[in-house]
């Protein structure tokens, strides 16, 4: 149905003033509603025509009162025109919010993202829902958004209803340039951005998603991991520092149980058990997205273990292992990298790509079984690390050829 707003002015004559005035009166009638109210301006009875909804008479009064009436009933179409910009429904009750002034303040986006974030340190806090790495992602997030809009508008923040499809492009094209950030960086941001619209949307404050049409696909990167020779030119490395064999026999560790860093941190002692084989076996949940993993000790893993069983940190705590902070062990894992002559970026992480590809997956372990000790929700996940293992591929074309040479001599 189309919305219509019409304006009419008239003189209340059954409230006329003991001298003869009568009060002017706006009806504004949206969609069939009416809205009436006083304008607080009087005009003698028979100065008003009701015919053409204004004071006659030529004088200065006449005029001004006229000229007022004008006024409002270009503030009616201006409110009309701002509401079919704002994506805001046109109707009787939005309508009279605006114009008797009960509108809410404007509902900012930094305010609403620290909110968010508020929100979700608090979570943290009681232990529920959420990793404290997700909390500074968002924090990140939060503070790349400000940063924009100062760039782009010159303000420290702005109203989720200006928000718009140039708005999210613009930002793409921010964060790649000023902030230098890669292309899944960039869509991570951004995710974590439309988040907080999402939840706008479903509170009912913007009627229109300004990311329609936008999509926050990544790129596929591939994931790198150590071979076989580099895993063992690191093990049988002996360095002179011991905080270098610490950081190798952590970083060890995880190529041997596919445990993220944080997930090795908080690794308690009390979470290593007996699994179903009658062997030491993980028992452990992700911190990243809490779910189970159960992973039977490899004997380089167990002797790690036993390495540190008395380390007077690890007493004290009941942690498995005494790992330092994850920027201190990813720039030993540089040095480290420089000494045993490996030039691949070595950080924390390429340890559970190990685990998944050269570890596991190399060496036949069914794709689901590795799925489930890595702690992933789904296969698809998993399947990144499966698509390029040359060795897997030359091992089972081998088999293959192997099978065709035995029948071609039958």
């Amino acid at each position: 149905m189309e919305n219509r707003i019409s304006v009419l002015f008239y003189a209340r004559k059954s409230k006329k003033t003991s001298k003869g005035l009568v009060p002017i009166y706006i009806r504004i009638t949206v969609n069939g509603q009416r809205l009436e109210q006083s304008i607080q301006r009087y005009v003698p009875a028979a100065q008003w025509s009701a015919a053409a909804g204004r004071v006659k008479g030529n004088n200065e009064q006449a005029h001004q009162i006229n000229r007022y009436l004008d006024t409002l009933n270009g503030k009616v179409l201006r409110l009309e025109r701002e509401m079919v910009v704002d994506g805001v429904a046109v109707n009787f009750d939005n309508f009279r919010e605006k114009w008797v002034g009960l509108t809410e303040a404007p509902r900012m986006l930094i305010e609403i993202f620290q909110q968010h974030n508020d929100q979700m340190a608090a979570l943290i806090r009681a232990g529920k829902d959420y990793a404290p790495a997700t909390l500074d992602r968002y924090n990140t997030s939060r503070d790349h958004t400000q940063a924009f809009l100062q760039w782009k508008y010159g303000l420290a923040d702005i109203d989720i209803k200006r928000l718009n499809f140039e708005f999210v492009t613009d930002l793409e094209f921010w964060l790649k340039t000023q902030r230098n950030c890669s292309h899944n960086t960039t869509m991570k941001y951004i995710s974590n951005l439309k988040k907080i619209v999402n939840g706008c949307i479903r509170k009912g404050w913007l009627l229109k998603d300004p990311f329609l049409g936008f999509k926050t696909t990544k790129q596929e990167v591939e994931r790198e991991a150590l071979t076989d020779q580099e895993l063992e030119k690191i093990q049988s490395k002996v360095f002179l520092t011991d905080r270098l064999n610490y950081v190798k026999d952590i970083f060890l560790f995880s190529c041997y149980t596919g445990l993220a860093y944080a997930d090795v941190k908080k690794l308690k002692r009390s979470e290593i058990g007996l699994g179903i084989d009658g062997n030491n076996w993980i028992f452990t949940s992700r911190q990243k997205t809490d779910t189970q993993s159960r992973i039977p000790l490899l004997p380089p893993a167990l002797a790690i273990i036993e390495k540190y069983k008395d380390y007077p940190t690890c007493c004290d705590s009941g942690h498995v292992l005494p790992v330092l902070s994850n920027q201190k062990m990813n720039a030993y894992l540089k040095e480290i990298a420089d000494v045993c002559g490996i030039s691949k970026n070595l950080t924390f992480h390429i340890a559970r790509h190990t685990f998944a590809t050269t570890i596991t997956l190399s060496n036949g372990v069914p794709i689901e079984s590795v799925s489930k000790m890595l702690g992933h929700r789904n296969l698809k996940t998993t399947q990144h690390y499966a698509k390029v293992l040359d060795r897997k591929i030359s091992d089972d074309m081998t088999l293959l050829k192997d099978r065709i040479i035995s029948k071609n001599s039958i």
